[in-house]
């Protein structure tokens, strides 16, 4: 397939972009330049949010663009700075250990599936600080918590060490800061009831 005989469906929806909106890809009609085309997708799809290079690869593909047209715009959309796979892993690390209180291992497989390369992944995640990765997985637990009151110790430590778990935190470290956490817990109830 050729870029010339290409017409792939582009969708609606541009939002404006660095000032600027892009041209709309259906005022574009049937017969756009398949290379205008895609770099509209490519605009629209970094609207808003930044994005991996696997990510606007993906969503390229989906709308049937050449491999060669997409990768050649993709090199010069990384040229120019508007794809950075470094800044992307970085920002997300950040975004995602703030928002959702997720470990290295979780983060690095959101990473892996966002299509990061596994180098860039580790310089990003040794940002991580292991304090603050703790300090999250405590407060993870002290709001979990809140809502186990009535429930017996051994269970309670089961689901929380199990929601750490499942947030990428290592066992050590999940049983560790359970244990200190439902402690801390119990002796603040104890002074309530004395």
């Amino acid at each position: 397939m050729t870029s010339e005989a290409w017409t792939g469906d582009v969708g609606v929806g541009v939002r404006a972009w660095a000032g600027e909106p892009p041209p709309d890809p259906v005022s574009l009609g049937p017969d756009a330049d398949a290379e205008s085309v895609a770099r509209t997708i490519l605009l629209t799809a970094l609207t808003g949010q930044a994005r991996s290079r696997h990510e606007l690869r993906e969503r390229l593909a989906k709308k049937q663009v050449p491999d060669d047209l997409a990768e050649r715009l993709l090199d010069r959309f990384t040229e120019v700075g508007l794809v950075d796979d470094a800044a992307f892993a970085r920002s997300w690390v950040e975004s995602r250990q703030r928002s959702r209180g997720l470990a290295r291992r979780a983060l690095a497989q959101e990473l892996r599936r966002k299509g990061i390369d596994d180098e860039i992944s580790r310089a990003a995640l040794d940002d991580v600080d292991p304090a603050d990765e703790e300090a999250a997985a405590r407060a993870l637990v002290r709001k979990k918590a809140r809502s186990m009151r009535g429930v017996d110790p051994t269970t309670a430590t089961r689901r929380l060490v199990g929601m750490l778990g499942r947030k990428g935190y290592p066992p050590g470290l999940s049983f560790a800061v359970v244990r200190a956490e439902l402690g801390a817990l119990e002796v603040d109830s104890d002074m309530m009831d004395g």
